[in-house]
């Protein structure tokens, strides 16, 4: 008895492991080959709906109707795509290219002040160290002056390389506009047609995991949206406090930019923390450190609970996936992992499949 349950655990083991394998394979490298027509499919859900509702209401064909709503959405998320890629790219053009005259007119003196004030110190100590210091001094400052040169070059030769990629986007670009109104069009007959080759317990399943992940991509909407704007509020009052003109506004900015999981609030605050005490401004500098640490640390308690509560996982566990997500798969795996951990924990409370007790 013993023997086959051994066995039968090995044998579970190993379908699982080679189930989860073909999963990654899939999502790893089959996403990026598969993202224009998965993407197109998404779009076309949700426009099919305002699309029928115009059409019933005008009496207009559908197929026009829909047309004319895909080139709307995509000509809006288009401009305000190029707008925003534009204020990226001159900015961080800008900002590269005075990056040299702002080492040598901030960063430099503010190194030399400090070394100058340890060789004070260490004189006095013991002069024979003076003359190293000196060396060291002098061979950090060609470093870092090096590094800052090879930056701005390697912004440039980095933004030339995204240029020389822009074809390959526009190909994608249009075979996700293209493919959103063929599929918007047709949906209920290419659904029709998908679902008529499923058996009815599988359609039934596919049918059930498609209404609860709808919802829970809803609800991960609204948790993010309640982060957003608890970050928000912080910002707002810690910039006030420490007296940061349109700390409103401000704290807009960053609190849309606190989206990004990679980034966040760190890859505007940090940046700013430093060169504020660079310029010397250090009762400025410890204000906004102090406010980021707060933040952060408020936010790392908070999104496992608000998300995990509103998904049905405990925080540990939304954590736990949260973070093997972003590992393996990115953004993507960052937001998914969640939810597909919640979708299996929903299955199995509901009896469709059994994957603990």
């Amino acid at each position: 008895m013993d023997y086959e349950k051994r066995k039968r655990f090995i044998v579970n083991l190993l379908y699982g492991g080679q189930i989860a394998l073909l999963v990654y394979i899939t999502v790893k490298y089959g996403f990026g080959l598969l993202a224009p027509f998965l993407l197109a499919f998404l779009f076309a859900y949700i426009l099919k709906t305002p699309a029928r509702f115009i059409s019933q209401k005008t009496k207009l064909p559908y197929k026009p109707v829909v047309l004319l709503l895909v080139l709307l959405f995509y000509s809006i998320i288009g401009l305000l795509l190029v707008l925003l890629g534009i204020k990226l790219v001159t900015s961080t053009i800008d900002m590269v290219s005075v990056l040299p005259s702002v080492y040598t007119a901030e960063i430099e003196p503010a190194l030399s002040a400090f070394f100058n004030g340890i060789e004070q110190i260490i004189f006095k100590m013991d002069p024979a160290l003076v003359a190293a210091l000196n060396d060291m001094f002098s061979q950090f400052v060609q470093s870092i002056g090096e590094l800052v040169t090879n930056l701005s070059v390697q912004s440039v030769s980095a933004l030339s390389g995204y240029a020389s990629s822009l074809p390959g986007i526009f190909i994608k670009l249009l075979l996700m506009v293209i493919s959103t109104f063929f599929i918007a069009g047709d949906y209920d007959m290419l659904v029709g047609f998908a679902s008529r080759q499923l058996s009815d317990k599988a359609r039934a399943l596919l049918l059930q995991v498609k209404n609860y992940v709808v919802g829970t991509l809803f609800v991960c909407i609204r948790s993010y949206a309640l982060i957003m704007s608890i970050t928000f509020v912080e910002l707002a009052i810690g910039l006030s406090i420490i007296g940061v003109p349109n700390a409103i506004l401000i704290a807009l900015a960053i609190s849309i930019f606190d989206i990004l999981p990679v980034l966040g609030t760190g890859g505007i605050m940090i940046p700013w923390t430093v060169i504020t005490a660079i310029q010397g401004n250090y009762p400025l500098a410890i204000g906004l450190l102090v406010v980021y640490l707060i933040i952060t640390v408020i936010r790392n308690i908070l999104e496992p609970k608000i998300v995990g509560s509103q998904i049905g996982l405990h925080p540990i566990v939304t954590l736990a996936s949260m973070f093997v997500g972003a590992q393996l798969f990115g953004v993507f795996g960052l937001f998914g992992f969640p939810i597909l951990l919640s979708l299996l924990r929903h299955l199995n409370d509901t009896g469709t499949i059994k994957l603990f007790k």
